[in-house]
């Protein structure tokens, strides 16, 4: 008969994701998991085969963590607006999740119109954001949302790395006159010249 969990499933990945968040992703091993829990590390694995599955764990929390922030964002009155506010708010409220999930080497490294759907679940939803509040085709729309993510991706990591500071009306405006310009070439064509 196993060993009754000493500890619940959730509990653990709550655990881990809380040494991820205060110290990065290298520092979760099973002993710091075993010591943020109180006990030794025995008990993680009456409920994970291993390290890398509690690994799995905690990148699919991170995940759910980023979730909520583009789900708010995409509720804000310019959904799309919001989804990049979001994106730089969580840099800055979640810096080792940001870390974790947006600044590591890829094993296969995708060119600009793979990077988007393979880094962001949320990624079909952001771009019907686009084509239905500015009426633009879906081409237009993946375009626009992929120079205003390396616009916010570089804010977002200058915020993530503590190497620059911004207020929200910094942001704000950054993002809107980038924005502007952006739509306005799409809006008459221009974006190719």
């Amino acid at each position: 008969m196993p060993p009754k969990a000493k500890f619940t499933r959730e509990e653990i990945i709550q655990a881990a994701l809380q040494i991820v968040r205060s110290q990065g992703f290298s520092a979760l091993t099973a002993r710091a998991l075993g010591e943020q829990l109180g006990s030794s590390p025995r008990p993680i694995f009456t409920i994970f085969e291993n390290m890398e599955e509690v690994q799995q764990a905690v990148i699919a929390a991170a995940k759910s963590v980023y979730k909520e922030y583009i789900d708010k964002g995409l509720s804000e009155a310019i959904p799309f607006k919001g989804v990049g506010k979001q994106y730089i708010s969580f840099s800055m409220q979640e810096p080792k999740l940001f870390q974790l999930l947006f600044m590591h080497e890829q094993v296969n490294i995708p060119d600009i119109q793979g990077v988007l759907p393979m880094i962001d679940e949320s990624y079909q939803r952001i771009v019907q954001s686009i084509q239905e509040s500015y009426h633009l085709d879906e081409v237009l729309s993946i375009k626009l949302y992929q120079h205003l993510w390396i616009y916010t991706h570089g804010i977002a990591t200058l915020c993530a790395t503590k190497m620059c500071r911004f207020t929200s009306e910094d942001i704000n405006q950054m993002i809107s006159e980038l924005f502007m310009s952006l739509i306005k070439q799409m809006k008459v064509g221009n974006v190719n010249d």
